[in-house]
């Protein structure tokens, strides 16, 4: 039997694994995907992220990405343009989950591809084939795709018109390398807003955070809803220009964005997005991946599987600060004469744009 499953092998459970096994421990990895895949969320390596995987062995250098310098926002036809406190990164999930999995099969630790786990219950994990697999620990890191038995539940202002995540992929092109560069961009609008970044290869990683509503006003139609937000939004409009019309849109339904947990079972550790949802425009997402698999370990390693409701209840203490300032800006910016007040402040007082950065970030510990 090992010591440790962890399930899934996006970024947090191959962290966990990583560090499980550098700590003495057998640790399995099972990831329901045959291959790894380019995930829908997660382009954006802050600079505390980076320095978090450079501690994994994960050097920036090897992952190829997109420096990324600045931060832009465009609300209607403002703008602002500010520093990063740091030098970030925009690299894609397949870049990322592949370079973290194959660390963690160095390492030592089991990987098991196609493995869909359908329940945790009493220290086992049942399988979708049927099979019960069993460890003193118990590692949740499925991402933010729900899981049965650990519901999710959003803000109450969120679950009359819940919010959808999409993201369309933009080719190579020169006039991307000029609008982008190395630049992280926040696009606001009505209901939503767009984050685009350049990532390995010079591709442009689009994310959207939208209401359902919103949506629903384009027929449900996510390249619909992109057509009509890129007439309204020159700038957006601008970058949309060199997309791939032949591409389709990903999408995933009811992101529970801003919820979090401090409850769990003993010898069960709940990590990332199945610990809490920060609102994506923050860029912490895998932040609290890395961070939460990191603080999870050391908690397995002080005092075993009966350390996990101390640290459950000590990484949603972490994660009230940066939850409440990133939920703030994000309500803020999803409104019209907010968006507009919040890019004219970042353009007069550059400093707030860096305060919110660092404060939006997940300590360690």
């Amino acid at each position: 039997m090992n010591d440790a499953i962890v399930v899934g092998a996006g970024p947090a459970g191959s962290a966990a694994a990583i560090g499980l096994t550098r700590a003495g421990a057998s640790a399995l990895l099972l990831e329901r995907a045959r291959e790894t895949d380019d995930a829908l969320c997660g382009g954006f390596l802050s600079w505390q992220t980076l320095s978090r995987l450079d501690a994994l062995g994960i050097h920036r250098a090897a992952l190829s990405g997109q420096t990324v310098r600045r931060v832009r926002l465009f609300a209607g036809l403002r703008q602002s343009e500010t520093p990063l406190p740091g030098e970030a990164m925009g690299v894609s999930r397949r870049t990322l989950d592949g370079a973290l999995q194959a660390a963690a099969m160095a390492a030592g630790a089991g990987l098991e591809r196609g493995v869909h786990a359908t329940m945790l219950e009493n220290g086992a994990v049942q399988t979708r084939d049927g099979a019960i697999l069993r460890a003193p620990a118990i590692f949740l890191a499925a991402g933010k795709h729900g899981f049965r038995g650990f519901p999710r539940e959003p803000d109450k202002w969120q679950r009359t018109d819940p919010v959808m995540g999409l993201r369309l992929r933009l080719p190579p092109h020169p006039a991307l390398d000029r609008l982008v560069g190395d630049a992280v961009e926040l696009h606001l609008f009505d209901r939503g807003y767009a984050g685009l970044v350049q990532q390995e290869g010079g591709s442009g990683n689009l994310c959207l955070a939208v209401h359902k509503s919103r949506l629903d006003e384009a027929g449900g139609d996510p390249a619909a809803l992109l057509r009509a937000l890129g007439d309204a939004l020159p700038h957006l409009g601008d970058r949309l220009a060199h997309a791939d019309g032949s591409r389709g849109v990903d999408a995933i339904g009811h992101v529970p964005y801003g919820w979090r947990t401090a409850e769990t079972a003993p010898g069960l550790f709940r990590l990332g997005d199945q610990a809490g949802v920060i609102p994506s425009l923050a860029g912490e997402g895998m932040g609290l991946a890395v961070a939460s698999a990191d603080a999870a370990v050391v908690a397995w390693r002080d005092g075993g599987g009966s350390a996990s409701p101390g640290f459950q209840r000590r990484l949603a203490a972490r994660m009230t600060r940066p939850f409440a300032l990133a939920n703030l800006v994000w309500r803020l910016g999803e409104n019209r004469h907010g968006a507009g007040a919040m890019t004219a402040a970042a353009s007069l007082f550059p400093s707030l744009v860096r305060i919110v950065s660092r404060t939006t970030r997940i300590r360690g510990g």
